[in-house]
């Protein structure tokens, strides 16, 4: 389980899809000397199992689904070398809990529809994202959200568009200063609001299957 609280970015060194998956490597020098192989690292909020180490730089496998649900395989907004990604180790016990729960599992892609100062000089941003429709469900306003890694509040939903304040320390520290309009970028959804919904779901099956005489 992660925060997404970033404190580590690398640097994409090679991404190799193939039809039944694929193999990301990184360069991540302040992070790879704490990595061991067969744990756990969150790419872009994509948690990962590290495969290899080498000197400054650690690899993973990607499954299909991985593929196919993350930025690793969007169409028209694919990783390429040289792109900055957000990482984070694994939440350990006794460790301040800063964000809120994130599993690494994405849900879905969405898109960048805007990055824009808040007001000139001041630094500080308003991010805007078009997310799928399927996925909208999930969204609460100044509920918490995941984008790339990045443990965030929704500042604003209209429906097909979540928007995100972003503080100066986030922008500087993380990829978001990377983005442009049309970027893909991977989403996860408040795990408890998923299990508040598949409860709901699971009642309303039973009452219509048992309904009161």
């Amino acid at each position: 389980m992660f925060t997404g609280i970033i404190e580590h970015v690398g640097v994409l060194d090679s991404l190799a899809l193939t039809g039944a998956g694929g193999r990301v490597t990184v360069h991540a020098p302040t992070l790879a000397g704490t990595l061991a192989v067969s744990k756990s690292v969150a790419v872009n909020g994509c948690c990962l199992t590290v495969t290899e180490i080498r000197g400054d730089k650690f690899s993973a496998d990607l499954s299909a689904e991985t593929v196919s649900k993350t930025s690793f395989g969007a169409k028209g907004g694919e990783l390429k070398k040289g792109t900055r990604v957000n990482l984070e180790q694994p939440l350990t016990a006794g460790k301040e809990f800063g964000g809120h729960f994130v599993l690494g599992h994405v849900d879905d892609i969405g898109r960048v529809i805007a990055l824009q100062e808040e007001s000139l000089g001041s630094n500080s941003w308003r991010l805007g994202v078009e997310v799928p429709l399927q996925f909208a469900r999930y969204i609460v306003p100044k509920g918490s959200i995941t984008v790339d890694g990045i443990a965030l509040t929704v500042a604003n939903w209209d429906g097909r568009v979540v928007e995100v304040a972003v503080i100066p320390f986030t922008y500087e520290h993380t990829n978001l200063r990377d983005r442009v309009v049309g970027d893909a970028v991977n989403l996860e959804g408040d795990v408890l609001g998923k299990y508040i919904e598949r409860y709901l779901e699971a009642r309303e099956k039973n009452n219509s299957q048992n309904p009161r005489p």
